[in-house]
C-alpha cells in the first residue's frame, strides 16, 4: 500500500490516501478536457488509468487490461454509457468490475437509471478535484451493490 497526500505537504486542504499501486481505474469520457483532468488527478493519487472515448474504445480497453474501477460518462457517443453498462454487466469477466456513472445530469431520475442500469454510485461533472479522488477510492473498496 502506497500512502499519497494530494495537494502537498504544506497544503492544509491536502488529503492523504492509501493507493494500491497497482489499482487501474478505466475512465470512458468523450469530453477530452474532463478526461484529463480526471486523468491526472487520478495519476497524482497513485492510480494507473486507462483511457476511452467511445463504447468500442472502452470495450478494446478491456480486453487490454481489467481495471479495479471502471468511470463511465452517462452520455457518450454511440453506445451511451448506461448501455455499456447494462452489456458489461452481462459479460464475464467485467461482470464483478464496479461501474459508477460519470453525468453532468445529476437529476433524481439519472441516478435511478444509472443504479438500475448496474452501476454502484454517481459522480457528477464538473467534478470536485478535492473529493474526486477519494471517492474512487471509496468506490475501489466499495462491496459491489
Amino acid at each position: 500500500m502506497l500512502c499519497q497526500r494530494l495537494g502537498g505537504a504544506s497544503d492544509p486542504t491536502s488529503i492523504l490516501l492509501a493507493v494500491d499501486p497497482k489499482k487501474a481505474v478505466l475512465v470512458v469520457e468523450d469530453d477530452p478536457a474532463s478526461q484529463l483532468l480526471a486523468q491526472t488527478i487520478l495519476e497524482q493519487a497513485g492510480y494507473e488509468v486507462l483511457t476511452a472515448r467511445t463504447a468500442d474504445d472502452a470495450l478494446a480497453q478491456l480486453d487490454r487490461k481489467l481495471p479495479a474501477l471502471i468511470l463511465m460518462d452517462v452520455d457518450l457517443p454511440g453506445r451511451d454509457g448506461l448501455s455499456l453498462t447494462r452489456l458489461l454487466k452481462t459479460m464475464s469477466p467485467t461482470t464483478s468490475i464496479p461501474v459508477v456513472a460519470l453525468t453532468a445530469h445529476s437529476s433524481l431520475q439519472r441516478r435511478q437509471e444509472a443504479m438500475a442500469a448496474g452501476c454502484i454510485g454517481f459522480i457528477a461533472k464538473p467534478i470536485d478535484v478535492h473529493s474526486f479522488p477519494v471517492r474512487v477510492a471509496d468506490f475501489i473498496g466499495a462491496p459491489e451493490a
